[in-house]
């Protein structure tokens, strides 16, 4: 036990000389998680490094332009004000700061109830919003205290006048103390099933949680943002995908479900790149050796509360609008370098060569594949869909989807024609083979259907094991859409990839 103390000082000593991580691990032989386990246990947060103090040098971010598209991507963290990364997974203050200018207005009262390390709390602050936040550990509210003990000289002002924000130890899943629709926006980064864990297992930490209990906890914490948000406002929360067993689990799209059975409606789904996945050297020889992709990416949704009970005109579904239709042979020269995340983004005007070459030299293996695509008001010619030997790839492509006029109707035949179509086909493809399904969400009036997400819900097949999430955009997208009030133009697209194991599927 005093060896172990001795070890655990001397490594917090190291950290306090500025030591990184990896040249700790190295020096005491440790893991990540051992580090990390230590490092809560000496300061009650789960930090990356130990500072005194923090020296402002400006209040604002350099050259800061609004978000306008569907795809966030911040080359640079953001330091300014007392922001800075220290607080293991709190988010870049540049999200808080675009969801809070976008769907809030000076005075209003954003709600933060995983607090943190105060990064919501600070720009509401420096955006002249009233904000209420808290965290279920202490120690995490001593930190966001100090982080929010600034005063913001007068001629560096934005805003007037300037709130300073509530801070408290409380529950996210108990928020009893807030009326019925007083809370203007809920902004909030909720921690992942037990991936970072930010306390020393405090009761109602739900860092701790496996998956399934995880999400259980969370509907409560659901139920109550949609009591307390005013109708007609937006509840913004990001969360990621999980990893297990070489597949990924779909934990973005989960917890989608559990705000939308809430009763919110989707306004929008922000995609955020990460830009600390490597993907050179030995990430990259391992991401083709082993075929798994780092990743790279979360989901912003951004939910409202509808201003009355909606009442849903049933539509009649329509069939045989959408057809597969065989692709062309896409040219046999191999991509200079495959793309080793699960964010892809290409040039536009080669955009479907290079997809369609990633996913073929990365899930064909050498053998056959085919390509169909999926499109609207054209039929097969018969027998043009049979095989003469079994795929060990099938990608199937959502040109069907493009069209901006597309109705609920025409979404709900083409998750019908790609059920069927997967259930046909499936008989094709071979043991440990794969599916790749490329598809894209749809802007409906004001509100997103979140297609892939469907997907994921519906496409629930025997045999059928969902392997990777990959969100492909084009590059320069900020520079193509100039700032649009009201809704964010839509850029990305998804792959969804799946292996796929023997197994007789029935059609119905």
């Amino acid at each position: 036990m005093e060896q172990n103390t001795k070890l655990e000082e001397a490594i917090i000593a190291d950290k306090l000389h500025g030591m990184s991580d990896i040249e700790i691990g190295k020096k005491y032989k440790i893991t990540f998680r051992q580090l990390e386990k230590i490092l809560r246990k000496a300061t009650g947060v789960s930090i990356s490094s130990i500072k005194k103090e923090k020296k402002i040098k400006r209040f604002v971010p350099r050259d800061f332009k609004e978000e306008t598209t569907s795809v966030w991507s911040f080359k640079s963290r953001g330091d300014w004000a007392t922001h800075s990364g220290e607080y293991r997974g709190n988010w870049s203050p540049y999200i808080p700061r675009n969801v809070i200018l976008k769907y809030s207005k000076p005075g209003d009262i954003v709600l933060d109830y995983f607090c943190g390390a105060g990064t919501t709390a600070t720009e509401a602050k420096l955006l002249g919003r009233k904000c209420i936040a808290f965290d279920i550990n202490e120690k995490a509210i001593e930190l966001a205290r100090k982080n929010i003990d600034f005063t913001i000289p007068v001629e560096q002002r934005a805003y007037e006048p300037i709130y300073e924000p509530e801070l408290f130890v409380g529950d996210a899943r108990d928020l009893s103390f807030l009326k019925d629709e007083s809370i203007d926006l809920i902004c909030a980064h909720p921690p992942y099933a037990n991936i970072i864990h930010y306390t020393n297992h405090k009761n109602g930490d739900l860092s701790f949680l496996e998956f399934d209990s995880y999400l259980k906890e969370m509907e409560k914490v659901a139920r109550e943002s949609y009591r307390v948000l005013k109708p007609g406002h937006q509840c913004a929360i990001l969360i990621g995908d999980m990893r297990r067993h070489k597949h990924v689990i779909p934990l973005g799209f989960k917890l989608i479900n559990i705000f939308l059975n809430a009763g919110f409606k989707l306004k929008e789904l922000v995609i955020k790149r990460q830009h600390n996945c490597k993907t050179t050297g030995f990430w990259y020889e391992n991401s083709i050796k082993y075929n798994f992709l780092l990743l790279a990416h979360e989901y912003l949704p951004v939910f409202e509360k509808p201003i009355a009970e909606l009442t849903l005109k049933e539509t009649p579904l329509t069939y045989g609008i959408i057809h597969p239709q065989l692709a062309k042979s896409v040219p046999k020269r191999k991509p200079p370098q495959l793309e080793t995340t699960t964010v892809w983004i290409f040039p536009e005007h080669c955009f479907e060569e290079l997809l369609d070459k990633n996913v073929i030299e990365r899930y064909r293996d050498g053998k056959p594949y085919r390509i169909i695509n999926l499109v609207k008001n054209i039929k097969t010619e018969k027998n043009s869909l049979s095989y003469l030997k079994k795929l060990n790839l099938l990608f199937i492509k959502s040109p069907c989807l493009n069209n901006t006029d597309i109705s609920e109707a025409e979404i709900n035949a083409y998750l019908r024609q790609l059920k069927d179509m997967l259930i046909k086909e499936s008989q094709y493809i071979k043991d440990s083979g794969y599916c790749v399904i490329q598809t894209r969400d749809i802007r409906i009036g004001d509100f997103i259907i979140p297609v892939a997400k469907y997907i994921v819900d519906y496409i629930d097949l025997p045999g059928f094991f969902l392997k990777e999430i990959v969100i492909i955009t084009i590059d320069n997208h900020k520079d193509k859409f100039i700032k649009n009030q009201k809704n964010l133009e839509i850029v990305h697209q998804y792959l969804l990839v799946y292996k796929v194991a023997t197994v007789k599927l029935q059609k119905g």
